[in-house]
């Protein structure tokens, strides 16, 4: 009698207990991804490309309509807080370009062998002052001055709308130029002028090139061109690393005036292609409250990220640390 009197007396004080004190929930892990900005106050800084040198990160932009910069700077320590250089990376400009209105876009500064630098840059020609083509300029330093190469345009593809968006790629001591020709300058009205059928095509180029960087060798490769309406008649803005046996090209597709503005990717197993675009975009607007994100440009190290995204009244710098799986790249 006594040990049933006990047993009971325990397993109320058990049912007790389990009723006080409910099975804990499993906790849940939010992951923030991991683009941050805008950097610099918000400033002004469109189309941005990277660079390590030391332990230096600096970053080049396209220029502020009204300024008189032609090429931006900024720099970083820590690939965290960024700060704009108070000079002008191309102060001088070559004779095909435009002079009273040069519109010197989307900048990309890549080291050579040798320990100098090379910038590819877009600007407005003389020729037809509505149309962009591709310029080379080298400089000792990273911050330049940098002086253009000849009085001639590198890539200059009149006929077909120009180029622009022009962006380095050493493979394994093998350099090319990526571009853009630039079709939407020529199309037939809508987003930035080509998201009216016929679409004129904006093919996204590989060209190889010698080790100085600028000297055209070989044939070009088409890449990527748009999908018609789905693109806004645009893809642009690419860039190019390889990152185990994947190459993997970065652009953007859509007008960057409208929401439809993106940072995109596809990848191959050979630098020639055939390049498959993803499912969807890495970065999009609503993104983390981002808006019009585009003109991407990755490190050679497959990993640190720069792009522009809508702030206020202009494209702020920010910046993301990516991961390329197979196939797959996350932020």
């Amino acid at each position: 009698m006594f040990q049933a009197c006990s047993l009971l007396a325990l397993w109320a004080i058990i049912s007790q207990t389990c009723v006080a004190s409910p099975v804990p929930r499993p906790e849940v892990t939010l992951v923030k991804r991991s683009e941050a900005g805008p950097e610099i106050g918000g400033a002004n800084f469109p189309d941005p490309s990277i660079i390590q040198v030391g332990s230096t990160w600096y970053a080049f932009a396209t220029r502020t309509i009204g300024a008189s910069i032609h090429i931006q700077i900024a720099e970083s320590s820590d690939f965290n807080t960024w700060s704009i250089l108070n000079q002008d990376a191309l102060p001088n400009l070559p004779s095909w370009v435009d002079a009273s209105a040069p519109n010197t876009w989307a900048p990309d500064v890549n080291q050579l062998d040798d320990g100098s630098f090379v910038m590819y840059y877009s600007a407005s020609t003389a020729t037809q002052t509505s149309k962009h083509c591709v310029g080379a300029a080298t400089s000792k330093t990273v911050t330049g001055p940098y002086v253009p190469v000849g009085s001639t345009a590198l890539i200059c593809p009149l006929s077909q709308g120009g180029a622009i968006d022009a962006s380095g790629y050493n493979d394994n001591g093998k350099r090319y130029i990526v571009y853009k020709v630039d079709g939407n300058s020529i199309g037939h009205g809508g987003a930035c002028g080509n998201d009216v059928s016929p679409y004129v095509a904006t093919p996204l180029i590989l060209q190889p090139v010698a080790s100085n960087g600028y000297t055209l060798q070989g044939s070009a490769t088409t890449l990527l061109n748009n999908n018609g309406a789905s693109d806004e008649g645009i893809v642009e803005a690419p860039s190019l690393v390889k990152y185990g046996s994947t190459y993997v090209l970065f652009f953007s597709s859509g007008c960057y005036t409208t929401g439809a503005y993106n940072v995109n990717y596809a990848t191959a197993s050979s630098i020639t292609g055939a390049y498959t675009r993803t499912a969807s975009p890495l970065f999009s607007t609503g993104t983390d409250g981002l808006t019009a994100p585009g003109g991407p440009d990755i490190y050679k190290d497959g990993k640190h990220l720069l792009f522009h995204a809508n702030d206020g009244s202009g494209r702020a710098l920010y910046q993301a640390i990516i991961t390329i799986s197979g196939t797959k790249v996350t932020a």
